[in-house]
């Protein structure tokens, strides 16, 4: 009898258990992701949202189109984010049918009731523990992601989190569910930065490939990310990057 309940419990032993026992010397995908949410959590309340600067690069060799966009960001306390574009350079249609819809996509997922079901978390992904690695010299944990919905939103692929702060320091992977009938693939990769206490995305690329217009790449360079604060005198909010000089 004993031996058939030792049995039971072995065959009901979670994934991730079992993963664990592949890294003994570290911390389950689940106590990792756990510790990510309460350290971003942490991290938002401290900051009174942030602002900075993207430049949108399109290529598209099989047509010979190109096209650029600079757009100002700002990202309000709860997450939501503003997108004001600066200039535009390059094949109109781009803008029109691709990267501004990149941004209206973007800030429609920002809001806190939608952003809840993109958030990579226990209740929109499943995760296994893939090992470390180290980038720009901190070691970060590396956990496989699954969705749990096929929904273009998702992703599935890979992250790394850094192993100090529990922030996310890169993602690659592709979209759960193909955004579109014309679109075959997409792959994409996205690297962070730390700045101070706070880490803020430093690049993405992206590739898709398309069944009539071929290949696509479209690169995302972040600068000038700074948080805002509460000024104390009159509790207004301004960007770090604008604060006085002591």
């Amino acid at each position: 009898m004993r031996n058939r309940l030792l049995l039971a419990a072995l065959v009901l032993l979670p994934a991730s258990a079992a993963a664990a026992d592949e890294f003994p010397s570290l911390p389950t995908a689940e106590e990792i992701v756990a510790l990510m949410g309460i350290q971003d959590l942490q991290r938002q309340v401290s900051i009174e949202g942030y602002a900075g600067m993207r430049r949108y690069v399109f290529d598209n060799q099989h047509l010979h189109k190109r096209a650029e966009m600079l757009v100002q960001v700002q990202g309000d306390p709860d997450g939501t984010k503003h997108f004001e574009v600066v200039s535009e350079e390059g094949w109109k249609a781009a803008h029109k049918h691709v990267l501004r819809k990149m941004l209206e996509s973007e800030s429609e997922t920002s809001h806190p009731e939608a952003r809840a079901k993109t958030r990579i978390n226990p209740e929109n992904y499943d995760f296994k523990m893939a090992g470390t690695e180290v980038i720009d010299g901190r070691t970060t944990y590396v956990l496989e992601v699954s969705p749990k919905r096929k929904e273009k939103y998702l992703f599935r692929g890979r992250i790394w989190v850094d192993a100090e702060d529990y922030a996310l320091a890169r993602a690659e992977g592709q979209p759960a569910k193909n955004p579109s009938f014309w679109i075959k693939s997409t792959h994409f990769v996205q690297i962070y930065q730390k700045n101070g206490p706070l880490w803020f995305p430093l690049s993405t690329q992206s590739v898709t490939e398309a069944h009539i217009f071929g290949t696509t790449d479209v690169n995302i360079e972040y600068f000038d990310y700074a948080p805002k604060t509460v000024h104390a005198s009159d509790n207004s909010v301004i960007s770090a990057k604008e604060m006085p000089k002591r």
